[in-house]
């Protein structure tokens, strides 16, 4: 991600691929509905196996929900990060650098403790524009509110 000034965005500011979500979203109820009317319309089938249809489907639209749930929200105190299945949340002062370099699948912030996060809420995907002004905003936000890349 080049190095191009930016102002930061107004908080609170919530950061997630849109489309990645949208798709993963549409194709998870499409899905379970198919597979239900499937399962619900074979003469075939005993409730136990439509049952089994049915729980099927919604264990993988739970999986695509869960999949659609990475996000980063920016607020006064800081930042949370939300992945697939954990939460973290950081002060402004505890993030040094956004990055997403080219090749990347989604922004890693470095950490003052030496680690480095994956923020999973901005991805490149199918929405590389957006996630480049992403995090290019949050950067913003990190360079005006954090201790930035000044720390290095």
């Amino acid at each position: 991600m080049p190095d191009a000034p930016s102002e930061p965005p107004a908080l609170p500011a919530t950061f997630r691929p849109q489309r990645t979500r949208a798709v993963l979203l549409a194709v998870g109820a499409v899905m379970f509905t198919v597979i239900t009317a499937v399962a619900l319309t074979l003469e075939r089938l005993h409730p136990g196996e439509r049952m089994s249809f049915v729980l099927t489907a919604a264990l993988f639209y739970g999986v695509l929900i869960l999949l659609s749930r990475p996000k980063v929200v920016a607020d006064e105190d800081g930042v949370t990060v939300v992945n697939l299945t954990r939460s973290r949340r950081l002060a402004w002062p505890e993030i040094l650098r956004v990055n997403l370099r080219v090749g990347d699948p989604w922004v890693f912030l470095d950490l003052s403790d030496g680690t480095s996060l994956p923020v999973l809420g901005i991805q490149p995907g199918i929405g590389k524009a957006q996630a480049i002004r992403d995090a290019r905003a949050l950067r913003a936000l990190v360079e005006a509110r954090g201790t930035g890349s000044e720390q290095h």
